[in-house]
């Protein structure tokens, strides 16, 4: 008995984006974007190995992967005709194209190599038939960037999880701790608490290392009278949390709350002026605009935010250069930052859901909750 199609709206939305670029079919070789139209999570590994890809056409949908795979394919991927390959990826695909009668083919030109290209191309050319393979960026992506409401409560829980996960971390912290050791609690409370994993590969940074946005965790030790900078999230269900915070061990000095409370102050208003029909670029010049009034112009590096998913970063982005406009259902962090070289950083990042008027923000934690007991 064939399962249902997990997700028919996502489908009939790819296929008018299709009919739009007058193409015939088109190629899904993306991990999250294979996830999000066939519910099929398996993980691809490193950028040249690959656990199957989809064709999907106007009447036809097909999940081609191999004998590792094909009990999961066939177990997951409700709708689509699951085709176990035996002599290679390539050599299968350009077979199905011929079989389908396909024309024009679109493909994630971001995912597949020169290399692959031109093999598949080659063996398209020696079926003599007229298939032209036409390179696709950001199709799927763009279907993912107003999220469902399976997606959002999927996201909640990776919220709820990496919040239980810190409070019962907070609770343990203590000076002496190596931001290494800091990070392995974290992880293990976030699996205790449900996660699959981190979401990311979990950022702690201690002293002046919190002056590095993305600091790997080390043998430095917390010590009293200095910043600790934490980044981590969840991963529940494919969907992803992130969450910045910053402490204070033992009774917090000026500058530690002179950057705080700006970067505080920059998050509140960027969150503020969320709304559908805002700019990625104006929301964040709200937040840089307040750092830098207040002094620190030049020590908030980074952008202000990006989309959650099935990833940990994709569309929109909040940055000086982002072109994106932000639309009811979407999610985004806002995670403003001030970094001195010689004294440390603070980041204070929460997820919100776009929404007509307003963002409304996935966290619960009390941002006033800094200082750890030294």
């Amino acid at each position: 008995m064939t399962r249902p199609l997990p997700y028919p709206q996502r489908i009939a939305r790819l296929r008018a984006s299709m009919q739009a670029l007058d193409l015939d079919a088109f190629l899904v070789l993306i991990e999250a974007n294979r996830r999000y139209l066939s519910g099929y999570s398996a993980e691809d590994g490193q950028f040249d190995e690959t656990a199957g890809a989809l064709i999907i056409a106007a009447k036809r949908m097909l999940l081609i992967t191999d004998s590792r795979y094909e009990l999961q394919a066939r177990q997951e991927a409700g709708g689509f005709e699951v085709v176990c390959q035996r002599d290679g990826l390539l050599d299968e695909l350009a077979d199905r194209f011929v079989e389908l009668g396909l024309g024009r083919i679109g493909f994630e030109s971001v995912r597949m190599s020169v290399k692959q290209h031109l093999e598949l191309e080659a063996k398209i050319g020696e079926a003599e038939t007229e298939i032209t393979l036409v390179p696709q960026v950001a199709v799927v992506e763009k279907l993912r960037g107003c999220k469902d409401e399976a997606e959002i409560a999927a996201t909640l829980r990776a919220v709820a999880c990496a919040e239980s996960a810190f409070r019962k971390l907070r609770g343990v912290l203590a000076p002496g701790m190596t931001e290494a050791e800091i990070a392995r609690m974290l992880e293990d409370f976030m699996r205790s608490a449900g996660a699959e994993g981190p979401s990311f590969p979990i950022i702690v940074a201690a002293g002046t290392n919190s002056a590095r946005p993305h600091a790997v965790p080390g043998q430095r030790r917390l010590q009293k009278g200095e910043p600790l900078l934490l980044d981590w999230g969840a991963r529940v269900d494919g969907y992803c949390s992130d969450i910045s915070r910053t402490l204070f061990c033992g009774p917090p000095d000026n500058t530690f709350l002179e950057c705080y409370r700006t970067v505080q102050q920059a998050q509140a208003a960027a969150i503020d002026a969320i709304r559908a029909g805002a700019s990625g670029r104006a929301v964040d010049a709200v937040a840089r605009t307040i750092i830098r009034e207040a002094g620190f112009a030049g020590r908030f590096g980074h952008s202000l935010g990006h989309g959650t998913g099935l990833c940990i970063h994709e569309a929109p982005r909040l940055s000086p250069r982002s072109d994106d406009t932000l639309e009811a259902g979407m999610l985004v962090t806002v995670e403003p930052g001030i970094y001195l070289p010689e004294w440390g950083g603070i980041r204070l990042e929460n997820q919100v859901r776009v929404e007509a008027d307003r963002a409304v923000v996935l966290n619960s934690l009390d941002l006033e909750d800094f200082i750890l007991p030294a």
